[in-house]
């Protein structure tokens, strides 16, 4: 299996099967020949394949990686090329013209391999994403309202191949560990952990830990952070954090470590971050923002979001927001936004939590050539958030903070609009925009009331008898 003794090292982990293994160093390229019998291995095994060629290639080890987590294909030679938007193209159907010559990529396979399977093998970055299986459909997502959508598609349909890319703009270090919010919702929510009532964190978590950092508290010196006791951090939740905070100090990226907290879990859904790179979310404030009858923060300051949502309780307006990082960072999901069959936008907060997506390259470029394929979701019922801040965020930066307000923001990328009944009388409006309207209950309060939404909202994402601009009433 290719030159050296590379085959040794196959043999003892049973690949056995592999019809080649070649690197050509004037190109830089690595090129693997898979075989129908090697299928079975490698749906078991991919990263025991990629770390044997890793030992073997190490300067190719990436390329190793793109296959071992992308969909394998029989009789299917996968390359490291790239096309012009840095998509890895191992699996793409078409010519590529790169070093001088051109690398065919054949259409005849008819067997994939999901790049991260169900039972939790785990994979990284958008090569753990390269592909969706038929029938895929990948949701882009925030916190608690997006946990609940991805809750109600598995209440609906438990075989759904569901990918969630999760904002992690809201990422924070909190004394001393990497804390990734809207990730641990969306596991926790669908490992049916999640409390219940607060909607985040462990449901009967303890708080031991955190009120122990009240003995330190006087003792922090001028300038210091430590402890930070408004960011709570439960028990049971704090292993969570201490195991990311250790796989990432070594090395592992942000796409793996989420993976391997999902498997942990027993999440089916494969959890995506945003990007492996840090995107910080953070806020202008418009006013000064009082704590204890002290100012703490003035008008005009830029803070993190989690002190403006946690330690301020979003209880200050904003004057703006910025997404630093995201000119440079790199989207993970960008090709299982590309193949997907359907890509749903949860009902998030669409200003802090789904355009921190938006924001990374390449993401808005195929949302608008996919438009069509694409159905959100309105947070806003009646003019109010469900949850969290987004009404009035919507209306401090100058947005009307009402579902048509919500469709005006999506209305570039997204062709297809699901809002509740309360707000039928905007169906017009927002078919005025080029969207088609779906008029529903979208408040999931029960299971039976969840598994609706996801009913309507997935119908209405891959219905094609609905007319560009009608209106379609999904029942009450």
């Amino acid at each position: 299996c290719g030159p050296g003794n590379e085959i040794d090292s196959f043999k003892q982990s049973g690949f056995v099967n592999c019809s080649g293994l070649e690197v050509d160093p004037q190109f830089a390229r690595l090129d693997i020949t898979i075989d129908e019998d090697t299928i079975g291995f490698l749906e078991k095994n991919p990263e025991t394949f990629a770390a044997s060629i890793k030992t073997k290639v190490r300067p190719l080890a990436k390329t190793a990686v793109d296959l071992a987590s992308a969909r394998a294909r029989p009789q299917h030679r996968a390359s490291s090329c790239r096309d012009p938007a840095g998509y890895p193209c191992a699996l793409r159907r078409s010519a590529q013209v790169g070093d001088g010559r051109r690398t065919k990529h054949t259409s005849s396979c008819s067997r994939t391999l999901n790049a991260v399977k169900r039972n939790g093998t785990v994979a990284s970055g958008d090569d753990a994403v390269s592909r969706p299986p038929s029938g895929e459909t990948v949701v882009l997502a925030g916190g608690v309202g997006a946990a609940r959508m991805l809750r109600a598609m598995r209440l609906h349909d438990s075989t759904l191949h569901v990918t969630a890319i999760v904002n992690t703009g809201d990422d924070a270090v909190v004394n001393g560990l990497y804390v990734s919010p809207d990730v641990d919702t969306v596991i926790y929510t669908l490992a049916d952990a999640i409390d219940p009532t607060r909607g985040w964190g462990l449901r009967d978590e303890s708080w031991t830990a955190m009120a122990s950092l009240a003995r330190y508290a006087s003792l922090r010196p001028a300038g210091s952070v430590a402890p930070n006791h408004w960011f709570n951090l439960g028990d049971r939740d704090l292993a969570t954090h201490l195991y990311r905070t250790a796989r990432l100090a070594e090395g592992a990226s942000a796409s793996a470590v989420t993976g391997e907290l999902a498997q942990a879990w027993g999440v089916a859904c494969r959890v995506v971050p945003m990007s492996d790179n840090r995107v910080a979310t953070q806020v202008v404030l418009a006013d000064d923002a009082s704590l204890d009858g002290r100012v703490v923060y003035r008008a005009g300051e830029t803070i993190s979001f989690q002190e403006y949502f946690v330690r301020l309780r979003h209880s200050v307006a904003v004057r703006s927001i910025e997404f630093v990082g995201a000119a440079t960072a790199r989207a993970n999901g960008l090709a299982a936004l590309q193949h997907a069959e359907r890509i749903v936008i949860a009902p998030s907060n669409p200003l802090v939590s789904i355009a921190p997506i938006r924001a990374l390259r390449g993401v808005d470029e195929i949302l608008t050539a996919r438009r069509d394929d694409v159905v959100a979701v309105s947070p806003i019922i009646g003019g109010a958030a469900v949850k969290g801040p987004a009404d009035r965020m919507l209306r401090e930066l100058g947005h009307e903070a009402t579902a048509l307000g919500v469709a005006r923001i999506y209305a570039e990328v997204c062709g297809t609009f699901v809002i509740d009944t309360v707000d039928a009388a905007l169906a017009q409006d927002i078919e005025q925009l080029g969207m088609r309207c779906v008029v529903t209950n979208t408040i999931m309060n029960n299971d039976v009331a969840a598994r609706h939404l996801a009913q309507v909202t997935l119908s209405a994402a891959t219905t094609v008898a609905v007319a560009r601009g009608g209106t379609t009433r999904g029942g009450s």
